[in-house]
């Protein structure tokens, strides 16, 4: 790590820590630069919501090959344990860091969040700032007893505000009642009947690691049975595109397998002129295949190499 690198973390580590809840817009803003489109009044990026529902319907798989051939490398984390295999959560990552409490520093926090307006223990916080198409993604540093960040309640509550789910780095407790909440669902370590016990929030809307990934607010996070992946939000126009064309290209390979059209050989190399052309054919005669409009499919395979 070079020597201008480490004390930008460092710096980071301690305006978080300081802040204690949320990190300062503009930082967020610098921390996210890449980012040129609209922003949540804390300074979030926000992904259109036509990407976050195109979203939902690429493999996780396509879209962490596309982050890895950019350099994005830490964006991935698995082992999950769901309360439904066949529910995705798809959305805005809006992010919260779990410590082990301790006396002093809890106090200070709690008091000053009372002045603040904030009610209930500090996991109930961030679910007070969520909004529609976030996702509650949470650093609870893996606990298990004594780390269930939310039951059916809390569960409900979130999802009453924002329509999807939540990550956590943490456990969960009422998978019956958790359950019972249509279209909800939670990526968690394991579930536990305990109660939150011991640990505070440190950090809120601020970023976060979650096992071998990181997190930044705002980030495009799909969960489905695979694990999770978070999309820096500067990229998910480009990983959800490349991720569409990427399906496309399977459809049409698999239909032309089927019919006997062409060898595995064949269509799992680089593509002839002429497979090329039976492809643009294809999609003349199935347009209801195409995910994105006419016009921006074009517009991608001006670019494309094949």
């Amino acid at each position: 790590m070079s020597a201008i690198i480490f004390p930008v973390i460092i710096m980071c580590c301690l305006t978080v820590a300081v802040q204690a809840q949320t990190i300062p817009r503009d930082e967020l803003i610098f921390l996210t630069s890449a980012w040129k489109g609209e922003r949540f009044g804390d300074g979030r990026p926000k992904i259109p919501e036509d990407l976050l529902r195109r979203a939902r319907h690429i493999a996780i798989e396509d879209a962490w090959t596309i982050l890895n051939n950019e350099g994005y490398i830490c964006q991935y984390e698995g082992n999950w344990k769901m309360v439904h295999t066949d529910t995705p959560v798809v959305g805005r990552a809006f992010t919260a860091c779990f410590m082990p409490t301790r006396p002093d520093v809890e106090k200070n926090i709690k008091e000053r969040g009372k002045k603040e307006g904030r009610v209930g223990n500090t996991n109930a916080w961030p679910i007070d700032m969520l909004s529609k198409d976030d996702v509650y993604v949470a650093d609870g540093f893996g606990k298990i007893s004594g780390g269930t960040l939310i039951g059916s309640n809390l569960g409900n509550a979130i999802y009453t505000k924002t329509g999807t789910g939540v990550v956590f780095d943490a456990a969960a407790r009422d998978l019956q009642g958790l359950s019972e909440i249509k279209g909800f669902n939670a990526y968690v370590r394991d579930w536990d009947p305990s109660y939150l016990k011991d640990e505070v929030l440190m950090g809120l809307n601020a970023p976060i690691r979650i096992g071998h990934a990181m997190v930044m607010p705002g980030d495009l996070v799909i969960a489905k049975k695979g694990g999770v992946l978070f999309v820096p939000a500067h990229m998910a126009e480009t990983v959800i595109v490349t991720a569409e064309f990427i399906t496309l290209k399977d459809k049409f390979g698999i239909s032309m397998l089927k019919a006997g059209r062409y060898t595995p050989g064949e269509i799992d190399n680089q593509w002839t002129d002429k497979i090329k052309q039976d492809f643009l054919d294809w999609l003349q005669k199935n347009p209801q295949e195409i995910p994105m409009t006419r016009a921006q499919l074009d517009e991608y395979m001006k670019k494309r190499t094949w």
